[in-house]
C-alpha cells in the first residue's frame, strides 16, 4: 500500500479491494451495486470516508469514479464507486463479463478537503505540493479534481492547474476573484 498519509492504517488494502471487485461482479450478475451490512466489517470501514475507485484494463484507464467528502461508511462508499467505475462512467462503456479478472483496481481514500487561501494564480502554484496534493477546484457553475497520481502524467504545477481548469469546464488560463481550491491527500491500495 502507498500512502502519503502517515497514520493510516496498512489493514484496509485486501478487504478494500475485495469489496470493489465484489461490487462490480455483484453489478455483472444483478444490474445494482450491492446492499451491505455493515456488521459484517471491521470498525475502520464503518466510519464515513470519501474513496474514489480507479479501474484500468491492460493499463489503460477503464473508470474512475468517487466522492469528494465523506458522506457514508467508507465500505458503502468503495462498493458503490466500484460500481459506478464499472457501470456508470460516461467516458466508457459498462464493463463485461470477460473484463472483470482483467481488471486492475486502485482505492484512494480521501483526506478532508483544506480550502487554499491565495491572491494569484502565482500564490496558488507557490503553495502546490506535486505528486501528494489532490486537488479541487471551483468557480461558477464549474468543479473539477484531480487526484494526486494526475501528477505522474502532468509533473508541473502550472500543467497540472491548467489542465484542471479545463476538466472543470474552465478556459485554460481562466482566472478570477471567485475560484476556489481546496487541497486533500490519498492513502492508495492497489
Amino acid at each position: 500500500m502507498h500512502s502519503t498519509e502517515p497514520d493510516s492504517p496498512c489493514t484496509l488494502g485486501t478487504p478494500l479491494l475485495a469489496l470493489a471487485r465484489d461490487a462490480i461482479r455483484h453489478g455483472l450478475v444483478h444490474g445494482r451495486p450491492p446492499a451491505l451490512d455493515l456488521d459484517r466489517y471491521q470498525p475502520e470501514l464503518t466510519l464515513p470516508r470519501a474513496s474514489f475507485v480507479t479501474l484500468k484494463l491492460d493499463g489503460r484507464l477503464r473508470g474512475c469514479i468517487g466522492s469528494l467528502e465523506p458522506c457514508r461508511p467508507l465500505a458503502m462508499d468503495v462498493a458503490h464507486n466500484a460500481y459506478a467505475a464499472a457501470f456508470r462512467d460516461p467516458r466508457f462503456p459498462p464493463v463485461v463479463d470477460g473484463e472483470l479478472e482483467r481488471l486492475a483496481i486502485r482505492v484512494a481514500l480521501l483526506t478532508p478537503p483544506v480550502p487554499l487561501s491565495f491572491a494569484s494564480e502565482a500564490e496558488l502554484l507557490a503553495q502546490l505540493v506535486p505528486f501528494e496534493d489532490g486537488l479541487i477546484l471551483a468557480d461558477g457553475g464549474c468543479r473539477g479534481t484531480f487526484l494526486p497520481a494526475v501528477w505522474e502524467t502532468l509533473p508541473e504545477p502550472a500543467q497540472f492547474l491548467e489542465q484542471l481548469k479545463l476538466k472543470a469546464g474552465l478556459p485554460r488560463h481562466h482566472w478570477s476573484p471567485t475560484l476556489k481550491v481546496w487541497r486533500y491527500r490519498t492513502e492508495v491500495v492497489g
